[in-house]
């Protein structure tokens, strides 16, 4: 599959570190090669010598003092190669990309380490768009994808959504506009999207998850105008429905996903490491990318995950993610019987099939700004108005986001309540 439509100026114009690839070729040469090349400072004047953590179990996860003074060095763009192949396993495992097997193809599938999947996000949009490059994506959208979009100059086109996310119909009625591929005047034109992005499952705001129907539907939209899909799925852990659905990145027989997973909600939101999947070719882009800014992931981060991940094993890895699933579907389960008591006839909603998130649309206020901001403050109750999650200034929202993760079940009926008095005293019923 060709990729260079996709790319942007500056990321045709990159090239490899001539440092960085030493640093990875030291990585594999042998313990008796002697090298005065690369300009790592001596890890024998570090004051770190070792690091254990206990976990909640009780058991203990070791970094060695050999492990320790790897960690602390310099490392290769990619990631820490342990932790690589490890989760290239996990993703064979769970996705089994069609891709996977692809040997010196563009295509093949290739993985990743990033400062979390934002930044992996990011780093992408920072190679794939240009100035007035058509976006599509759902309305509302996460707010991280418009601070990373629009000051590039992303035009985003809204695909209408429901309680099961992108509604397949209206982006082929949008995408209808552009000739596809199998007509004669078709041509990868800078007018043409090249961009769709979704979060496919506990969509943030709105807990929406897309059904597999869907997504082959959404991928054979993608085959048919030659879209790439920026599959954001820090949620993918957090579904509610079992068996989990499967992914993008598991139908991509061209190689046109990349697919963007993230430990925040499974391991720890501060540790930041997440993991970017897709076509080798685009991911060497990346790799250049992260060469020239951040060389790479925070080393000990990445040994800490790989120890804890390496002394469970994936089976105890994926029993840990329905304990934590399980966990929030309890308190979604609280939310929503708090806003049954609580907002019958003054909100509408859908049940969050995932996620943190739940997606409230206030009757009879076309603003939640001022009534979040301002008086939703004052009776000390705060969501996130609506208009944090559209990508048009203008526009205007109904909507406000709740997030069940934190708060106690007393705080969710009590808040539930509170925004029920906001929402009357707006409609003059009190």
């Amino acid at each position: 599959m060709p990729y260079v439509r996709f790319l942007n100026a500056v990321a045709k114009a990159r090239r490899p570190s001539p440092i960085r690839q030493l640093t990875e070729l030291l990585q594999k040469s042998p313990p008796t090669m002697i090298s005065m090349a690369t300009g790592m400072p001596n890890a024998e004047q570090f004051p770190f010598h070792e690091a254990s953590f206990t976990l909640k179990d009780g058991n203990k996860v070791h970094i060695s003092p050999s492990e320790m003074k790897n960690c602390l060095q310099y490392q290769a763009t990619p990631g820490l190669p342990e932790l690589r192949s490890w989760l290239k396993t996990m993703q064979k495992t769970i996705h089994n990309p069609p891709t996977w097997d692809l040997s010196g193809r563009p295509e093949q599938m290739d993985l990743m380490i990033t400062t979390g999947s934002q930044h992996g996000m990011a780093t992408v949009c920072d190679m794939l768009v240009t100035h007035g490059d058509k976006i599509l994506t759902a309305n509302p959208l996460y707010s991280g994808t418009i601070a990373i979009m629009k000051p590039l100059g992303a035009k985003f086109i809204d695909i209408k959504t429901d309680a099961h996310g992108i509604i397949p119909e209206h982006l082929s009625e949008v995408m209808s506009a552009w000739p596809d591929k199998e007509q004669p005047h078709h041509s990868d034109s800078v007018n043409i999207p090249k961009l769709l992005y979704c979060v496919p499952n506990g969509d943030n705001p709105t807990g929406a998850g897309l059904t597999y129907e869907r997504k082959a539907k959404i991928y054979a939209i993608a085959r048919r105008y030659n879209l790439l899909i920026l599959e954001d799925d820090p949620y993918y852990f957090l579904q509610f429905n079992k068996p989990r659905g499967r992914s993008f990145l598991s139908m991509d027989v061209d190689g046109r996903v990349l697919r963007f997973d993230s430990f925040s909600k499974m391991l720890s939101a501060g540790i930041r490491v997440g993991f970017v999947t897709g076509p080798k070719a685009l991911l060497e882009k990346v790799n250049y990318n992260l060469q020239a800014s951040v060389l790479h992931t925070s080393a000990v981060s990445q040994m800490i995950v790989y120890k804890l991940l390496e002394h469970w094993g994936l089976e105890e890895f994926l029993r840990h993610t329905e304990e934590v699933s399980d966990f929030y579907q309890g308190r979604k389960d609280v939310l929503l019987a708090a806003a049954n008591e609580h907002l019958q006839g003054l909100a509408e909603w859908h049940e969050p099939s995932g996620g943190m998130f739940f997606w409230l649309k206030l009757l009879g206020i076309k603003d939640s700004h001022d009534l979040i901001m301002n008086k939703a403050r004052e009776k000390e109750v705060l969501f996130v108005p609506g208009s944090a999650f559209t990508a048009h200034k203008e526009e205007k929202s109904q909507y406000v986001r709740a997030c069940y993760s934190l708060a106690t079940d007393e705080q969710m009926f009590e808040g539930m309540r509170r925004l029920a008095e906001l929402i009357k005293e707006h409609q003059g019923k009190l």
